[in-house]
């Protein structure tokens, strides 16, 4: 008489025991793929803010280098929520302002002018603007710590402190037509130093004001 043969299988033991294992590695598996994609994440997030940042380095760089004293306005202000700048653009001149308001890094550009009566109202009314007007943009966000220093003579001072005295011609001619006499004005200082805390990081940029602001 011929015996079957028993046929092989798996106990119920067994089979959780083996889901058991395929489950575990396939969390494992899924940590590690999570793992990557956030860091692929956080890199292409510090690469948008590296290259954020320096465009906008560079433009308040641009803007340092193309600075122009008219005589009409002072050239360069800092009255420790503005730095104020006039300078050459297509067309004329025109006043820039950035700003560090309510927490955040802004830049304001008025239209190119030619007119010292425009210019002036230009520059008193941006003294009188909170920030939320139309033509302000927002540069950076989580933006404090604001100080500006300029470099004059061979020191590094507080943008806020006086600067050194010089005489140059009035802008215009004296309505009676008599020689009008010199004004005296504070001079240009040679470079600009930036300090600026932005997302907790604390910036340093030392821009050298360009050929026309010296």
């Amino acid at each position: 008489m011929k015996h079957r043969r028993g046929v092989a299988g798996f106990t119920l033991v067994e089979v959780l025991v083996a889901l058991f294992a395929m489950a575990l590695l396939a969390g494992l598996a899924w940590q590690g793929l999570d793992s990557v994609l956030r860091t692929r994440e956080a890199s292409r997030e510090a690469i948008d803010r590296t290259t954020r940042l320096a465009t906008i380095i560079t433009q308040w760089e641009q803007d340092l280098m193309a600075v122009y004293d008219t005589g009409v306005v002072p050239a360069l202000s800092f009255d420790g929520q503005s730095l104020r700048l006039t300078r050459r653009v297509d067309g004329g001149v025109a006043l820039v302002a950035w700003s560090v308001r309510t927490g955040s890094w802004q830049r304001w550009a008025g239209p190119a002018m030619t007119r010292a009566g425009e210019l002036q109202e230009a520059w008193l009314g941006h003294m009188q603007m909170q920030g939320s007007e139309p033509g302000h943009l927002t540069v950076a966000n989580q933006a404090s710590e604001w100080q500006i220093y300029f470099h004059r003579g061979s020191d590094w001072s507080n943008a806020q402190s006086s600067g050194d005295i010089v005489t140059q011609p009035p802008a215009a001619p004296a309505a009676s037509g008599a020689t009008p006499a010199p004004v005296a004005r504070e001079a240009l200082p040679n470079a600009v130093r930036l300090v600026i805390t932005l997302g907790g990081h604390k910036l340093t940029r030392d821009i050298a004001l360009g050929p026309q602001g010296s």
